[in-house]
């Protein structure tokens, strides 16, 4: 059973979604604070789903730090009232994975933390390895080696290497890309697309990955 760690603190709105939660199969375990969040932060999870604006000092930007101190690859939801693509780009700047904005339905969640789940921890496939330059991709356990060295990349991350890997030589426009990785329901600024190429880049400079100004972007 996956467990899912939720900082929520109306407790209305945190009681009706964990109970959806629940009813899909999930362990759910509810922080009203982030101090609470923060003091767990540690033991095994699946999936934390993290409210932005919190009544406490300790906010979810504060929480995703300190959870990326320790794991930088369990995936994080944001959550908030604020529909704004700053806020979109700083959460993914500090690895978050996905955003809903307030006022969401339950069962709208429900289906993003089904998708998300499904993408870090896929059915195992046997043969699906991949080489580039000299990095070894596993996909079965979403590892990148270089050299014998881990390369640790966020969920985002490694869904679009691999994006960009299974379609060598192909161009993608940057709505392209936010449609693959993103979905469909995603509703905020392309300049996310960059900022996540931007750090692909970083931690893979092997990678022949071009820019095709006012266009996307293409891997040969």
């Amino acid at each position: 059973m996956y467990k899912i760690c939720f900082v929520e603190d109306e407790e209305h709105l945190a009681s009706i979604v964990s109970a959806y939660l629940e009813k899909a199969g999930y362990e759910v375990i509810h922080f009203t604070s982030g101090q609470e969040a923060i003091s767990y932060i540690g033991n095994p999870v699946h999936l934390w789903i993290l409210d932005i604006m919190l009544k406490d000092d300790i906010n979810g930007y504060d929480i995703i730090k300190a959870i990326r101190k320790q794991d930088e690859t369990v995936p994080v939801i944001f959550t908030s009232a604020r529909d704004q693509d700053l806020d979109r780009i700083l959460g993914l700047e500090l690895g978050s994975d996905d955003y809903i904005t307030k006022p969401y339905s339950s069962k709208e969640l429900v289906l993003r933390v089904e998708k998300m789940l499904k993408r870090c921890f896929p059915e195992p496939d046997k043969n699906k390895t991949y080489t580039y330059k000299n990095y070894q991709i596993d996909i079965n356990q979403r590892i990148v080696m270089n050299e014998g060295k881990e390369i640790v990349l966020t969920t985002l991350e490694f869904d679009l290497l691999l994006l960009f890997l299974k379609n060598l030589n192909k161009s993608f426009s940057r709505e392209e890309i936010l449609e693959q990785i993103w979905g469909q329901d995603y509703f905020g600024s392309d300049r996310v697309v960059d900022d996540l190429i931007r750090r692909l880049r970083k931690k893979m400079p092997q990678l022949r990955l071009s820019t095709i100004y006012g266009y996307g972007y293409r891997l040969s």
